[in-house]
């Protein structure tokens, strides 16, 4: 039984802008799934419709199931009790608060202050850098520090599912490395994870399962061992085939397949 299902979504901008178009997929529970997609393809509209920071009315159509519950209609704040958490595009911290008092963010739905001792440690453990500097203000901060202080933000609330919009999103290729490292990690651990990435490389190493999302749409699938050898993924995704001169180019700017 997967632990997030996605049945014919339609999530519109403005009630005129289709940019999810009957979109399904599932995320089956201790595992990693990556939706992959261009810029404007709907990969973060996805996450959103998912955590419900859209419209109160988002999506318009369709069916999202966690965990076996129907939360499609559900408010954001019950979506991160159920064990949902959202790492967004380009961190999205609060810069005057130090590292400290963003991961506190994090627990807005605990109950209980006393046990958070652990979750701190936790963090730390995933990110040791970050343990040296608890109180420096999270606009001082690399970018590849204030990364890990958002994912550590998303950790604190215990999620069962973790959404990661753009992880790698400007970050310098020995920092992704540890990112990922991280990421693959964390799942180890149990928590599932949904990545949203334009680096295919990356995600594909962590991931067992893919999606290529295109103009809101889902037009390939499958276990990631098996994308990888797919001709227009290979082309398209991950640069394979691609030479300079002008034959080359012209072949690959040609349609995909899926089209």
């Amino acid at each position: 039984m997967p632990l997030l299902k996605i049945n014919n979504i339609e999530t519109y901008y403005d009630d005129v802008i289709e940019a999810i178009r009957g979109i399904s997929i599932e995320v089956k529970k201790g595992g990693i799934a990556t939706v992959l997609g261009s810029n404007g393809a709907g990969k973060t509209t996805l996450l959103h419709t998912i955590s419900r920071i859209l419209d109160d009315d988002q999506p318009k159509k369709g069916i999202i199931e966690f965990n076996g519950n129907r939360i499609e209609r559900k408010d954001p704040e019950k979506i991160v009790q159920l064990g949902i958490s959202h790492v967004p595009e380009g961190r999205q911290l609060f810069p005057k608060l130090t590292v400290k008092e963003n991961l506190r963010m994090g627990t807005f739905i605990r109950r209980r202050a006393h046990d958070l001792v652990d979750d701190y440690d936790r963090v730390y453990q995933y990110f040791p850098i970050l343990k040296n500097r608890p109180n420096q203000r999270a606009e001082t901060l690399s970018g590849g520090q204030q990364q890990m202080v958002a994912i550590g933000r998303a950790l604190m609330s215990r999620p069962k599912l973790l959404l990661l919009d753009e992880p790698s999103l400007g970050l310098a290729p020995i920092v992704v490395d540890e990112i990922f490292r991280i990421i693959k990690k964390i799942n180890e651990e149990g928590t599932t994870i949904l990545l949203v990435e334009q680096n295919a490389h990356r995600a594909f190493e962590v991931a067992d399962f893919g999606y290529i999302l295109e103009n809101g749409r889902i037009v390939l699938s499958g276990h990631t061992r098996q994308l990888i050898n797919q001709e227009d993924v290979k082309e398209f995704y991950l640069g394979f085939n691609r030479d300079l001169s002008t034959k080359g180019y012209k072949r690959y700017k040609r349609k995909k397949r899926w089209r």
